[in-house]
């Protein structure tokens, strides 16, 4: 895992913003991953990271959200939301299974394959710099933020 780099992302994803993982190179970079949008844990981690966007962007930091819903999932949950940053539509799970984050989990009693909860930020050299599996929503964008601090410049 910490052989991670943003420049082995070369692969094409769709996203409600084109985005471009080597120009994001120069710039410290959030990508969570959560399991689906509009459900309260999702929206909540969401807009937690919405909340402190400012602070992100005083770091020079770029948030992008990563799940498995349409582009026109995110859409609505973007407007409906305000969230301004990008996130991007992992539908053939090529993103989700690069970063090892789909798992089989237990829901309601049933085997189902999702994605586990995980954030992975990375430097302004593109290098993985920290990660989060599992993660739990309270706290974990300020963890974030606070993590990004301590990157050196």
């Amino acid at each position: 895992m910490q052989n991670l780099n943003l420049l082995d992302l070369n692969f094409h994803v769709d996203s409600t913003q084109p985005v471009d993982f080597t120009a994001l190179i120069g710039k410290p970079t959030v990508m969570y991953f959560y399991p689906k949008d509009n459900t309260p844990g999702c929206t909540s981690e969401s807009k937690d990271f919405r909340d402190l966007y400012q602070q992100f962007q005083a770091l020079d930091a770029v948030i992008l959200g990563v799940s498995r819903d349409t582009l026109k999932s995110h859409e609505k949950f973007r407007d409906k939301y305000q969230l301004p940053f990008p996130l991007i539509a992992d539908t053939e799970e090529t993103l989700c299974q690069h970063f090892d984050v789909i798992k089989e989990k237990s829901m309601f009693g049933k085997k189902v394959r999702g994605i586990v909860r995980s954030t992975f930020v990375f430097d302004r050299e593109g290098k993985l710099f920290q990660h989060w599996h599992k993660v739990k929503v309270t706290g974990h964008a300020q963890n974030v933020l606070e993590a990004l601090k301590t990157m050196p410049s």
